[in-house]
């Protein structure tokens, strides 16, 4: 992702383990902190795009996950402590922030706000529970290849495997070279987002907990699984609303997202 499509001063801000989250803010109006997915960051990935459509009517902070970009990456790593991250970013924001997460982003966004984190308002996009594969430790797979800087193999396995892409994506992929770099240049975070998805099913009893008033989306042209995913995520959480924009599939267009977020946002 280009940095031009928006772009702020990099500042930074201490997790509660010490480890150091950069972040960047721009726009002006009410605050709303953004949370990547997988094999994101603030240079590559949809933050800077959507940063742009919302920057007219609200401060906007994009920040590095642990382990990516320019922030910090304190072990052992702990869902808990990605929890403290964003608590961080939304602390530096003021506190009276709106939080917005897409695909694992999202899962650890319904995760900060099941554990407390304040935040007035709560959307996502696609929380990728899709369904485990029984009897098979992904988790240890993933972390093995990472052990043994098999890179590129556990990047198109958690696709292909895990998240249920067609084989020939990764396959794809690996001939934009910029594209797999920066795919790979992350695939260490992986297995952070295997355990902020757990067994990759609606943790329905967690997101009982969640009281911020929640927007839940998905894409018309989901696969089935993922519709499911969103649906259940939005009939556990009370109150929640659920939302399908039309058109859209997993990768979300900014266009599509942008104006279904200031209507929620206000």
């Amino acid at each position: 992702m280009s940095r031009d499509a928006v772009t702020g001063a990099v500042r930074t801000t201490r997790s509660a383990d010490g480890t150091i989250i950069a972040y960047e803010e721009v726009g002006s109006g009410p605050a709303v902190v953004l949370v990547d997915g997988a094999l994101c960051s603030r240079d590559f990935g949809p933050g800077r795009a959507l940063a742009r459509e919302l920057s007219p009517n609200f401060t906007v902070y994009i920040y590095d996950r642990r382990g990516r970009g320019e922030s910090g990456d304190t072990p052992p790593y702990s869902i808990a402590r990605e929890v403290e991250d964003l608590a961080a970013v939304i602390g530096a924001a003021g506190g009276d922030v709106r939080v917005m997460g897409q695909s694992s982003g999202a899962a650890l966004a319904l995760e900060a706000a099941a554990s407390g984190v304040p935040m007035r308002k709560l959307a996502v996009y696609e929380a990728p529970y899709v369904g485990g594969r029984e009897g098979i430790d992904d988790l240890g797979i993933v972390t093995r290849m990472i052990a043994d800087d098999r890179r590129g193999a556990a990047v198109s396995y958690f696709m292909v495997k895990m998240i249920g892409a067609p084989a020939f994506v990764p396959v794809m992929m690996r001939l934009m070279p910029k594209v797999w770099k920066g795919l790979t240049s992350i695939a260490h975070t992986l297995p952070y987002d295997t355990a902020v998805m757990g067994g990759f099913a609606v943790p329905a009893a967690r997101l009982k907990a969640i009281t911020v008033p929640t927007l839940v989306m998905g894409g018309s042209k989901g696969a089935a699984n993922m519709k499911a995913a969103v649906q259940g995520v939005a009939d556990a959480i009370p109150g929640s609303r659920h939302r399908i924009l039309e058109g859209q599939t997993h990768q979300v267009s900014e266009k599509a997202l942008a104006p279904a977020l200031t209507e929620f946002f206000g």
